[in-house]
């Protein structure tokens, strides 16, 4: 098996060929594979993400002019969601490192980013995450470079990957520096894998190989260059609307195409199931029993009718920036919140549905349902898609202010 390093240091021997979805069709085997080893790492095979490297698919989403396919949101959404239909954390990792990929590269300085990505066509990054146990801060050097301190929890995909986003304050002896309007500064810090520490906390049930891990960082160097990266800067350099998406929705759509895929996943494997099982004290197969036949035809209708109105909704948006808005307006950006909530919560709805259906057959872990259960909750307990931002909508609806993450306003940073 090749290590991760191998991989990162090794340009694809070739562009890739055909399109995206056509690409992840032609490694369906290898993500399965990798799926499975990924269950007993706690992380992506480095294989198989160097075999989704050479395909092009970690750069699907950044500009053609670094290297990129440029994809549109709902283009993305597709081939996330066909990744994740082959394996929930496979899917996670391709999600949260093509994303990163993508908003960095958004408003990042040419110069830099010709070094990050064209230099480096093998680049994958990581970050964003939750608080650690400690506080973190960042302090600035005589030679204009930062040194952080801090974890970063949740860093999915960080064993893969080239860089990372810390959030941290900037710090003047115990007190935070101010900006010119007397607001902390408090930046996501762009940090190279030699400056910071990979902690093993990931063990977990959904979302298993996704190795979201702990990230620290002891005095991490961020070169004067790169003090100024951010994950997401306005204006954006380029005209594909994705860049002009603000952060809360863009991490939204992403979280749902994945639920989307697990439950598509869900749905395969219930059929091929049903066409073989004899339920105890049945004289017929799964297939043929009427509550199989309801349970199917109720999870397929959660499903399309999520993934459709998602695609609505982010057709909307896109339409929007395409007609020259710098952002999505409020009610766009809510409603296409909304769509990412009910994609997450429909999607594993239909999966409970199926699972439950399928009998104790279900249970053993060698059954892709039960996966596909801990996947699909996992997917729905993210913090851009969670149930309580239901209220956050419903509220909305029912005549009060929208806060400012679903103003339409650009939202509030990933901290």
């Amino acid at each position: 098996m090749a290590t991760a390093k191998e991989h990162m240091n090794n340009p694809p021997p070739v562009t890739p060929i055909g399109t995206p979805l056509e690409r992840v069709a032609g490694l369906a085997d290898v993500i399965a594979a990798g799926g499975d080893k990924a269950q007993e790492l706690r992380q992506a095979p480095a294989d198989t993400i160097g075999k989704m490297v050479d395909a092009g698919l970690f750069r699907m989403a950044i500009p053609t002019e670094l290297g990129g396919d440029n994809l549109s949101a709902n283009q993305t959404i597709e081939v996330l969601e066909a990744v994740s239909a082959i394996d929930g954390s496979i899917g996670w990792n391709l999600m949260l490192g093509s994303e990163i990929n993508a908003m960095a590269a958004g408003g990042m300085d040419k110069t830099l980013a010709k070094e990050v990505y064209l230099d480096n066509p093998r680049v994958i990054m990581c970050g964003g995450g939750g608080p650690g146990s400690t506080p973190s801060r960042a302090e600035q050097q005589a030679d204009g470079s930062v040194k952080v301190w801090g974890e970063g929890t949740f860093i999915s995909g960080c064993h893969n990957a080239e860089w990372c986003f810390m959030g941290a304050p900037l710090m003047e002896g115990d007190a935070p520096k101010l900006d010119a309007n007397g607001a902390p500064q408090f930046k996501m810090w762009f940090m190279n894998k030699k400056e910071f520490e990979i902690v093993d906390t990931w063990n977990v049930a959904g979302l298993r190989g996704s190795g979201s891990h702990t990230v620290r960082a002891n005095g991490a160097v961020v070169p004067e260059r790169f003090v100024g990266v951010d994950l997401f800067t306005m204006p954006a350099l380029y005209d594909n609307p994705v860049y002009r998406i603000p952060v809360p929705l863009r991490l939204a759509y992403n979280k749902a195409a994945v639920a989307l895929g697990v439950a598509k996943g869900a749905l395969a494997a219930f059929s091929d199931l049903a066409q073989a099982k004899m339920p105890m004290l049945s004289t017929s197969l799964l297939k043929d029993r009427p509550i199989a036949q309801h349970r199917m035809g109720e999870a397929v209708a959660q499903y399309r009718s999520s993934r459709a109105y998602l695609f609505e909704a982010m057709n909307e948006v896109e339409v929007e920036l395409q007609a020259g808005a710098e952002m999505p307006g409020p009610e766009t950006t809510q409603n296409a919140r909304l769509a990412c909530i009910n994609a997450a919560h429909a999607c594993m709805e239909a999966v409970d549905t199926v699972h439950n259906c399928a009998g104790t057959s279900a249970s053993y872990m060698a059954n892709p349902l039960e996966r596909k259960l801990r996947d699909s909750h996992a997917c729905a307990t993210h913090r851009w898609v969670a149930h309580p931002l239901y209220a956050e909508i419903g509220k909305i609806h029912l005549g009060h202010e929208a806060s400012e993450e679903f103003a339409g306003t650009g939202g509030v940073s990933p901290k």
